[in-house]
């Protein structure tokens, strides 16, 4: 019994001897923070875009009748002036011939009635009216001509053949569209910018003669081989949205990119003033970011902050933080929101420096 009590009174002891222990260690802790710090730099803004071929346009059938014949495919690539869509033109050809014997016919009257002027055989206004029917003979001619010429739809400039929205032998109206062309040799690239930064653009742009340059993320995550160059702004902002579209235009002579694809616009701007912070000193709850501030009395409170832009293991903070702030630098998982602690300052060109390094 006496062994028991004394095993007992052993480990009791043992217990509060590593309870101490372990108390004196966490109070022993230091955690490492840090400030956020001001300094001018370069951000590089992320803008959701939509690619857009410099022509694209409706094939559409001018003439009714029968399609015929197809003389291309869908995704085929066409030169200017090459021959698409055939519709049936035999209607047509039988209204030119009619139209040209017409001509010919009245050419004959003409040339007759004008001897006979000349003799003094018949009026001069005779002859007028026979040169009036030979004017609208050729007229109906010439018109007839053109049904003919239309009935053989041609490629207006070098592009890419889209789908065909009909089929050989179909029945076709005259407005009917027959298929697209898109002309991929450039791209524009569509992207709407908030107003602060429009303003911050021209006001960059105000003493230089250069167009800005953007790169261009597609959908795959990889970037296009090609820069492109702002060309034109569009002239109002949008009031729901309070946005204005930017464009830019880009080189496509491997034909990578084509109509209706989507990405991501990339524009490196020069910053001044603005305030980083490590990416490792915030975290995430419900999609807001947040910090660990230390306050005067070493309590750890949360913030929230915004993020103005986000560099390579860097925030640059526009809303939430102070440069005389105290953040929580490491740890981030080891304190609770209103707890005491003690911590080492690192100064944040340390940090920034450290942390550039080892994104190198």
């Amino acid at each position: 019994m006496k062994k028991t009590l004394l095993l007992m009174s052993f480990c009791g002891l043992l217990l509060a001897s590593c309870k101490t222990e372990k108390k004196e260690k966490e109070e022993e802790v230091k955690f490492l923070v840090t400030n956020p710090i001001q300094k001018d730099t370069i951000v590089t803004k992320d803008y959701v875009s939509q690619i857009h071929s410099i022509q694209h346009i409706e094939i559409r059938a001018q003439e009714r009748g029968y399609l015929e014949k197809i003389y291309v495919d869908e995704g085929q690539y066409v030169k200017k002036g090459q021959l698409l869509f055939q519709i049936m033109p035999k209607l047509y050809q039988a209204e030119l011939q009619k139209a040209k014997a017409e001509a010919n016919f009245v050419e004959i009257e003409y040339q007759n009635t004008k001897k006979l002027a000349e003799n003094n055989v018949v009026a001069p206004n005779e002859l007028a009216m026979a040169k009036a029917k030979l004017d609208k003979a050729n007229a109906e001619l010439a018109l007839a001509e053109v049904h003919v010429q239309f009935t053989e739809i041609r490629a207006p400039f070098d592009g890419i053949i889209d789908k065909f929205h009909v089929r050989l032998g179909s029945l076709i109206e005259e407005g009917d569209l027959l298929t697209n062309l898109s002309d991929n040799s450039k791209m524009w690239v569509y992207y709407n910018v908030p107003e602060a930064e429009y303003l911050d653009y021209k006001i960059s742009q105000r003493n230089s003669d250069e167009k800005a340059k953007v790169n261009l993320l597609m959908a795959n995550n990889q970037f296009f081989d090609y820069t492109g160059v702002v060309e034109t702004i569009e002239a109002d902002f949008d009031n729901e949205t309070g946005n204005i579209p930017f464009r830019a235009t880009f080189p496509n002579p491997k034909g990578l990119l084509r109509h209706g694809e989507t990405g991501s616009v990339q524009v490196t701007l020069p910053v001044k003033g603005m305030l980083l912070i490590p990416q490792k000193a915030t975290f995430e709850v419900l999609d807001k970011k947040y910090v660990f501030v230390i306050d005067k009395n070493h309590e750890v409170k949360s913030r929230i902050i915004t993020i103005g832009a986000e560099l390579p293991h860097i925030y640059a903070i526009s809303e939430g933080l102070k440069t005389d702030d105290k953040i929580l630098l490491e740890g981030l998982r080891l304190v609770e929101e209103n707890q005491k602690i003690e911590y080492e300052v690192l100064k944040p060109e340390k940090v920034l420096s450290s942390l550039e390094l080892y994104a190198e």
